[in-house]
């Protein structure tokens, strides 16, 4: 009897460890394949996770020196070769003129990258306004 009682207590305790076990593999399954959707989302659309924040101010020069960084929110992508859309703008915030530049650095997800650039502004110019067109993927 004490045997049987023994057989019985040794296949409980067996499948329950089993269930553990299957429980913890499904567990990463499922979190891998929500890592790997999020990087597919991130890689489609790679402007929805980069934002850039800038200032200007004029030197002796009489160039327009503008600072700024662009920030990854992304939670597994990294970003490389921002490209950025200048347009300068008057007091009256008609469009004077529009340039392109691209910021060469690596971006890891959650860090900023720092950028500077001078431009001869068209004359009036009273801001500038920037945007992100593209950027590549990291691999």
């Amino acid at each position: 009897m004490k045997k049987i009682a023994c057989i019985v207590l040794s296949i409980i305790l067996l499948s329950a460890c089993n269930n553990k076990a299957k429980e913890a593999a499904a567990e990463k399954e499922d979190y891998q394949k929500a890592a790997e959707t999020l990087l597919e989302k991130e890689k489609k659309n790679p402007i929805s996770f980069l934002t850039v924040n800038s200032h200007d101010k004029h030197n002796l020069l009489g160039q327009t020196v503008i600072k700024g960084s662009i920030n990854n929110k992304a939670k597994v992508c990294a970003y490389k070769d921002v490209q950025l859309e200048l347009s300068f703008f008057s007091k009256t915030g008609t469009l004077l003129e529009k340039d392109n530049e691209t910021v060469y650095d690596n971006i890891e997800p959650g860090k900023s990258a720092d950028f500077k650039t001078k431009y001869f502004a068209p004359k009036g110019t009273d801001s500038v306004a920037i945007k992100i067109l593209s950027a590549k993927i990291k691999e």
